[in-house]
């Protein structure tokens, strides 16, 4: 697609810097516009529904500054994981945890990305399976000593050395593990 005949001027709401990458290396022109956003939702919400509802949230915050030719997208990402949500972690312990529990399981990485203009808002997501070989004790500390992926649902970068050694098999999206469907998100500015 060349964004010059896209009908709308993208406007990316992320500071995640992957996610910036993957619409450089789309070859998509986007502006970044940041607002806050405090991430809280219902007790109630499950897996993709979560996402879902943040990613709209995060729309929903700059709803009446849209100009008529421009888009925006939003996106979350979690870690779902024996029936919970792992975002971020809190800390170092909280990512070893988090990281040692994955251990030679299995666990979903769900992103939901959300589309606003002026006149419609769409969500898409996409859900990926994950399987983490045995992590030792070993591994998990070398990997939060020199990698910090405390900026990271689950505590964990596939794009990084964790994933080099790390991920026994991925079903599904890598780069929605990564932080965004690129390929649904591309179909999707395509058939506007």
């Amino acid at each position: 697609m060349d964004n010059n005949r896209c009908a709308y001027k993208i406007i990316l709401a992320s500071g995640s810097p992957r996610r910036q990458q993957f619409l450089k290396d789309l070859d998509l022109d986007f502006e970044i516009r940041l607002k806050e956003v405090e991430e809280i939702y219902p007790d109630h919400l499950q897996g993709v529904e979560i996402t879902n509802f943040l990613a709209k949230l995060k729309a929903n915050a700059f709803e009446g500054t849209l100009a008529d030719n421009e888009i925006l997208i939003t996106s979350d990402t979690i870690v779902w994981f024996e029936n919970k949500a792992l975002g971020k972690p809190k800390d170092y312990n909280d990512a070893f945890t988090m990281l040692k529990a994955m251990s030679g399981k299995t666990h979903e990485v769900i992103t939901s990305v959300c589309f606003k203009t002026q006149q419609k808002t769409d969500t898409l997501f996409e859900v990926t399976k994950v399987t983490f070989n045995k992590l030792t004790e070993d591994v998990i500390r070398y990997y939060l000593d020199h990698y910090k992926p405390f900026d990271k649902a689950g505590a964990y970068g596939i794009q990084e050395w964790i994933g080099l050694i790390g991920i026994a098999k991925i079903e599904g999206s890598y780069t929605n593990v990564v932080g965004l469907p690129t390929d649904k998100v591309y179909e999707y500015l395509t058939n506007l």
